[in-house]
């Protein structure tokens, strides 16, 4: 399974109603944590997961999910979490 496969089934657990993952790892060649093997990836998620949650708290419940994929199969990951309301 891929990396953005993996990241899309870990999330399901925050139950998102759109999930958009984009690899940018192309684009960080020759970069130290790019050699080590892990990629760069921008996420978009929209779930009711994230009522009443502050910015914090929602990057914290994504690395949750992500688990240790965070410490091998992903070096950077930049986040766009939103509510539907927000969306």
């Amino acid at each position: 399974m891929s990396v953005p496969d993996t990241i899309r089934t870990r999330l399901q657990s925050l139950a998102p109603l759109t999930l958009d993952i984009v690899d940018d790892s192309a684009l960080h060649a020759g970069h130290a944590g790019a050699r080590a093997g892990g990629g760069h990836y921008r996420l978009s998620i929209v779930s009711t997961a994230f009522a009443g949650r502050n910015t914090v708290a929602r990057h914290r419940m994504i690395y949750d999910a992500l688990g240790d994929m965070m410490r091998h199969e992903i070096h950077a990951l930049a986040i766009h979490a939103r509510t539907p309301e927000e969306a």
